[in-house]
């Protein structure tokens, strides 16, 4: 298999989704590749840039705007062209994911876990508080308990972009586990590992596929499309992820090798991407400036030959 069919293939299942996801896919094209190049874009670029992906420029339109009213993007008129860019809301939700998707595990637990107990409190509130629990990879024990292997302070999103408002009367206990309960009782309790195993195991063997067509080196805008589907797929998995410590974690993980797969591809292809962000990316006032060099920080580092040097830049579109 060629890079190209790899990407062709991952395209067409992209292409099988009803309706198209449109806006998902576009939020992460902005957190991915046009966050580190200043986040901002004229939508003509866009809307070349999602062409290979099967979106026409209805479908672009549309999700963008969708974006704008759920306060992700802020749009720019000059004359008839128009750009977008992440608002400060926008950013902070993209830091906050960024340092999950990115970052490396940590290794190190002190054995000690966080107990929150939540007061009786209207059905809305008490589902906001849920979803907000479950994003910091808490586990639901029972109706009001919830219980994650790290001292975490409450109100502390997991990267700093968001911060929960916590109602009176939520109680948060920093605790060790006392006989005769285990560790392992509580993580059956608190998560379905088993199916976010089994979704793992159905992205490794996706991508273990383009990985190995990578033999050969991918041309630019096979290796967006596929830097992008890549990243699309693993920030809908590793989101659900509740990140638990190793020891934790049933044995032959397939997170880890998920993660170590996903690292392997992103450096392969990171430089031909770039390529085609600088030759099809402009905002409204030029090129798209070049890569914060955070971005190599990614994975655990991807090396510094892989950020190309930016081209005479395209006009707006």
């Amino acid at each position: 298999m060629t890079p190209a069919a790899a990407a062709a293939e991952l395209v067409a299942g992209v292409r099988r989704q009803r309706p198209p996801r449109a806006g998902s896919l576009i939020v992460t094209i902005f957190g991915d590749s046009l966050l580190p190049r200043g986040g901002t874009i004229a939508l003509g670029s866009l809307i070349e840039l999602a062409a290979p992906f099967g979106l026409n420029e209805r479908l672009v339109r549309t999700a963008t705007a969708r974006l704008a009213q759920d306060g992700w993007l802020a749009a720019r008129r000059v004359g008839k062209r128009s750009e977008y860019r992440l608002t400060e809301n926008g950013r902070a939700q993209f830091a906050e994911a960024t340092e999950r998707i990115y970052g490396e595990a940590g290794t190190h637990w002190s054995g000690r876990w966080t107990l929150v107990v939540l007061p009786s409190l209207p059905a809305a509130e008490r589902q906001r508080l849920r979803r907000e629990l479950a994003w910091q990879g808490y586990g639901e024990l029972s109706s009001g308990v919830f219980a994650h292997p790290q001292v975490r302070s409450l109100g502390a999103g997991t990267g700093g972009g968001r911060r929960a408002e916590w109602p009176a009367g939520t109680l948060v206990f920093a605790a060790d586990l006392a006989a005769p309960a285990t560790d392992a009782v509580l993580i059956e309790e608190g998560w379905d590992l088993k199916a976010l195993a089994q979704r793992y195991r159905a992205f490794v063997s996706r991508f273990e596929r383009v990985l190995g067509a990578l033999s050969e080196a991918p041309g630019h805008e096979t290796g967006f499309v596929l830097r992008t589907l890549l990243i699309h797929e693993y920030r809908r998995l590793h989101l659900r992820d509740p990140l638990l410590p190793e020891r934790l974690l049933p044995p032959e993980w397939p997170g880890t090798r998920a993660a170590l797969l996903c690292r392997a591809i992103y450096a392969t292809v990171f430089a031909a991407s770039e390529t085609h962000l600088s030759s099809v990316g402009a905002r409204l006032a030029g090129a798209l400036p070049p890569a914060d060099a955070v971005v190599l920080e990614r994975f655990g580092g991807i090396a510094p030959a892989s950020l190309p040097i930016p081209r005479t830049p395209p006009l707006a579109r």
